[in-house]
């Protein structure tokens, strides 16, 4: 299997499967990056996958992508992946939301509203301020 290729799509909403060679260049530099963290054995990845279909269906302009933890076990390791499913919601190459757990549609619309409405500047103001309290 390539590092990056389709799993699934329809009308723009596209979700791309994702190797450790072809991480950083699909995250790196998109705005808005949602990764779900499964395995082919795990019964509540398979529940979640049509929900994340769908929802890339209905936000093309986001980039929805899987990693198979089974396959990948180094790049779920370097993200401290313990339980799947795991969604990881980057924005602007920064990490905003990382939890295990199959969201219902509901829920994850309301992630994604609330991911898509954070001032990524206040959030690197944030990011700075912690940096420079920790030195």
């Amino acid at each position: 299997m390539s590092s990056v290729s389709e799993v699934s799509g329809g009308a723009g909403g596209t979700v791309v499967e994702l190797g450790q060679s072809g991480f950083d260049t699909a995250i790196r530099g998109h705005p808005f990056a949602i990764i779900d963290f499964w395995a082919p054995w795990c019964g509540p990845c398979r529940s979640f996958a049509p929900t994340f279909v769908a929802a890339a269906a209905r936000h093309p302009d986001v980039l929805f992508a899987k990693v198979n933890t089974e396959a990948e076990p180094e790049l779920a390791a370097s993200f401290g992946i313990r339980s799947i499913p795991t969604l990881a919601i980057f924005r602007d190459d920064i990490v905003v939301y990382m939890e295990a757990g199959a969201l219902p549609p509901s829920a994850l619309e309301e992630l994604i509203g609330q991911a898509r409405a954070l001032d990524m500047d206040a959030v690197r103001r944030d990011i700075a301020a912690q940096g420079d309290s920790s030195g």
